[in-house]
């Protein structure tokens, strides 16, 4: 994976370790996930499963989950929240994809409170392994190096007017928390970071005060769009904005 976008951990101290550990572990205490458990061992039949028959381990809220914060590789998670978001990445690709609604999930979601239920399981598991301060500020950094570089430190005589980067919801995900952006929403959304979404940088300059001033847009398809594939248009796209620092007044 190209180094610019490859959220893997870089330094290898035993203190950075440990913090990182912890404030992923905080993250993750801070989540309110079981309804949304609750939720996907209904669609699944969990109390059918081996892992309940033979393990008794019956309730997903209740397993454990151990983070990893492994030099060389990206943030990491093993239990139940690993799952949860392996499943639910499944049934919202099925959805996105024009599935029809009988074999999405098997047909057992039918309702868009079930949807926002199951999509904090995905957005959980961004949080807790990327956004913490201490993660995002180290997986992030070459990212932000490349923006800052293409941004700010390039002339603008030889900058080009444009510069698209393809990346991973885990480097949007990093990258927000980074640069301490206050908590967002996306309307006619139940994903915070989907898929095929864009974080739009815009440099402006203004003539009469001589300054350049920035503009950020997350710019996105609501579900419904992409289900239907609809081609985006100025007038037709969906966009959050403005974009506010946690320091912004």
């Amino acid at each position: 994976m190209d180094p610019t976008f490859n959220p893997i951990i870089t330094d290898n101290s035993e203190a950075f370790n440990q913090q990182a550990l912890s404030a992923m572990n905080a993250e993750l205490a801070s989540l309110k996930l079981d309804a949304s458990y609750k939720q996907l061992e209904q669609i699944i039949d969990y109390k059918d499963s081996p892992a309940c028959k033979t393990d008794k381990q019956c309730n997903l809220a209740t397993e454990p989950n151990k983070m990893s914060a492994v030099p060389g590789k990206e943030p990491g998670v093993s239990g139940p929240l690993k799952v949860g978001n392996s499943l639910v990445d499944a049934f919202m690709l099925q959805y996105y994809e024009g599935f029809p609604m009988k074999d999405v999930a098997w047909g057992k979601i039918v309702t868009p409170h079930q949807w926002q239920q199951l999509a904090k399981l995905k957005d959980g598991y961004q949080d807790s392994l990327f956004t913490s301060s201490v993660v995002a500020q180290n997986v992030a950094k070459p990212l932000l190096t490349y923006i800052n570089s293409a941004l700010i430190s390039e002339r603008k005589a030889d900058s080009p007017k444009l510069t698209v980067l393809v990346g991973h919801d885990s480097n949007i995900a990093s990258l927000l928390s980074a640069m301490k952006f206050k908590p967002y929403e996306l309307p006619k959304q139940y994903e915070k970071t989907p898929i095929g979404g864009k974080l739009v940088f815009q440099r402006w300059h203004d003539g009469k005060g001589d300054r350049d001033l920035l503009k950020i847009e997350y710019v996105y398809q609501s579900t419904e769009q992409l289900r239907n594939a609809e081609p985006l248009t100025l007038s037709t796209r969906r966009s959050a904005s403005p974009w506010r620092w946690k320091a912004a007044r």
